[in-house]
């Protein structure tokens, strides 16, 4: 048995940990009821230590923390600078307090993978199973799949039916993605959707072409310039308008840039590998002996290369490139922080195959990489799953060894999962009902399966300790039966009593109809347990300098402000009349500012309340610009919460409506 003892810490992770621990304490203050009941729920079992961090109820706080964080003659307690109320301002302190560095012995694994995964894949060395790479399957990675870009053919659709996957022309049954392929110039250059099939033109000037699915166009592979091609076009032909181009082609897949997507980039892949390997399309090809979704795990074969940056040894050890084939158990005391948190390394299918396979380089991801690799932020605005699971991955409260740990993330991507639900054919579940929530519920309940069989941490707590994140617009409302007992991080805390069934106008991800033995009787939000988080926003460097949240109220001339869909009267307009369980559509009868298809005003429309449907560039002045902005809600919840609060608009958040609210609405604004 070798220790290995290490006092360094990698300080570059810290910052981000507070950062991230600070976001969540923050959010829980100003969004859920009860301040740290959620982390008390774990806390109060006999049979669970309680994080070192992780503290009672606000009237213990208190008084607990009163001598050592007392407020000042205001009334408040400051924490980083910043005032805040008491008993808030203590719990901060206290929780920044309680969250100083201990030794932890971590266990580096030692278990082998039968033939190293043929090249196909990483082992994990915890459990000595391959993680295979997308198209490829069994023990060993030994299995090629065969995925199909298309539904079976019919004299009707001689490709199959519209799937986002179809293909008239090569398809990669690795990945179900659509190429040039073998006889073209460049073989490699996707032909996504659209591109492989005729256009109809439009009936009328101003209509869009449509595409016609059930005919392939064969132009798409000529080499006649006088005709719109794509897969023998060459780049700088067509730069130079020496030869025509089908403009419904372009270059969606991740990994490539340009027009013509001529130029090889960097894809994007969790942490981007975290420095032990490279990224394959959205997975993360690891270095010999490092493992996991973003290749941050060592393991005692990785020790033979080289030491990861948190881990240095203290004593020389023997040359590991040469030891036998008996595993040695390699251990690691490692500085971390409270609560410390182990993240399942789950099988490929719950995350690095959603992010391999996706056909559109802007789904599921935070970031791309342009032509010299620099990184373009995205506004996917279930961005923030992404984001809290890199951090957590990087982050000084991250254990490996599930002994010592307080909670236990379990990183199913939800938002990936749905938005491609309809990508290909083997994304399709045969029990699903065709619908995205209850396929999105078979996902987690077979990564609950996964995790209660291969560890031994659930059964221990019924799962009690256990974080789950359901970023969609529901939130957890369609989460299994089996994990309920567990933490659920969402982007609405839904409480309403109203809204025992499902919101949504969206008939893919309405659970109504998810049979009661999957799903059970569960509320979508329990505040004494889950948590509500922000939702994500693009990093914008602009904003910091412009500080339009600062903007004074003689500055700000509209009272009340909200841009979005209002419903089928407007152009555009969402047709459902349960859209927004009908709140948006009420709002622009009364103060609609933007005449709707009959030309006609909100009734009590007036100058200094603006409701209208129409984008604009400059959206966040027009926030910064008002008092009050309205957060209503779409499918579910709404990022306008975000929105307001980032540029100093007081959010008024309106889940249910009735006439007298408006009423009131009126003589305010009167």
């Amino acid at each position: 048995m070798r220790t290995i003892r290490s006092t360094k810490c990698p300080w570059a992770f810290v910052g981000v940990a507070g950062v991230l621990v600070m976001l969540v304490t923050a959010v829980h203050v100003f969004m859920v009821p009860i301040l740290p009941s959620s982390l008390d729920y774990f806390g109060a079992r006999r049979s669970v230590r309680r994080p070192r961090n992780v503290l009672p109820g606000v009237g213990v706080v208190d008084s607990r923390l009163q001598g050592q964080f007392p407020s000042d003659s205001h009334g408040v307690v400051a924490f980083r600078g910043a005032p805040w109320k008491a008993e808030i301002g203590r719990w901060l302190a206290g929780c920044n307090a309680g969250s100083s560095a201990v030794n932890i012995t971590e266990f580096l694994g030692a278990k082998r993978c039968e033939q190293d995964c043929n090249g196909h894949g990483v082992c994990n060395h915890e459990l000595g199973e391959c993680r295979c790479f997308h198209g490829y399957a069994g023990k060993r990675c030994e299995e090629v799949q065969k995925l199909e870009c298309n539904f079976p053919s019919s004299q009707e659709w001689p490709v199959g039916r519209w799937i986002v996957s179809i293909c008239p022309a090569h398809c990669d049954t690795t990945r179900a993605m659509c190429f040039c392929g073998p006889g073209t110039k460049y073989p490699d250059r996707p032909v996504a959707e659209a591109c492989g099939f005729k256009t109809i033109s439009p009936a009328k000037p101003d209509d869009p072409k449509l595409t016609d699915w059930k005919t392939p166009d064969p132009d798409v592979f000529t080499k006649n310039m006088s005709k719109p091609g794509w897969c023998n076009v060459d780049p700088e032909d067509a730069y130079s308008s020496k030869v025509k181009f089908k403009e419904e082609c372009d270059c969606k897949y991740d990994g490539l840039w340009g027009r013509f997507c001529e130029t090889p980039v960097e894809c994007s892949c969790i942490n981007q590998c975290s420095e032990h390997g490279h990224c394959r399309g959205g997975f993360c090809q690891c270095d010999r002996g490092y493992f996991g979704i973003d290749c941050s795990i060592p393991s005692m074969y990785s020790l033979a290369y080289d030491w990861p940056s948190w881990l240095q040894p203290s004593m020389d050890l023997p040359d590991l490139k040469n030891i036998s084939s008996s595993p040695i158990d390699v251990k690691a005391v490692a500085k971390k922080k409270r609560p410390l948190i182990y993240v399942y390394d789950l099988p490929a299918e719950f995350d690095s195959h959603l992010l391999e396979g996706r056909h559109f380089k802007f789904e599921c991801v935070n970031r791309i990489y342009d032509d010299k690799n620099r990184t373009i932020w995205t506004e996917q605005l279930y961005g923030a799953q992404i984001a809290l699971y890199e951090s957590i991955l990087s982050s000084p409260h991250r254990t490996l060894n599930g002994d010592e740990a307080d909670y236990f993330y379990v990183p199913v991507l939800d938002s990936c999962l749905i938005t491609r639900s309809d990508d290909a054919p083997h994304l399709q579940m045969p029990r699903d009902l065709h619908i995205r929530s209850y396929h999105t519920l078979e996902y987690y309940r077979m990564a609950y399966d996964h995790i209660a069989q291969k560890y031994p941490y659930w059964n221990r707590t019924s799962g009690r300790d256990h974080i789950w994140f359901f970023s969609w617009d529901e939130g957890a409302c369609y989460a299994p039966k089996e994990i309920w007992n567990s933490m659920m991080l969402v982007h609405w805390g839904n409480t309403n009593t109203k809204h025992k069934n499902s919101t949504t106008a969206y008939w893919a991800d309405n659970w109504n109809d998810i049979p009661f033995d999957r799903r059970g009787d569960h509320p979508c939000f329990d505040p004494r347990k889950d948590l509500v988080l922000p939702a994500w926003k693009q990093p914008n460097p602009a904003a910091i300098w412009l500080k339009l949240w600062a903007r004074p109220r003689n500055s700000r001339t509209t009272l009340f402000y909200f841009n979005g869909n209002l419903g089928s009267a407007y152009k555009d307009g969402r047709p459902e009349d349960t859209y927004s369980m009908g709140i948006r559509q009420k709002l622009a009868a009364e103060f609609g500012s933007t005449p709707d298809k009959q030309g006609k005003l909100g009734r009590q429309h007036t100058t200094n309340v603006t409701v209208t449907y129409l984008r604009t560039e400059k959206y966040y002045e027009e926030l910064a610009s008002s008092v009050f902005c309205g957060v209503l809600p779409g499918d579910g919840w709404s990022g306008r919460m975000e929105d307001s609060m980032l540029q100093g608009c007081i959010p008024v958040i309106i889940q249910v409506i009735q006439h007298h609210l408006l009423h009131f609405m009126y003589l305010r604004i009167m």
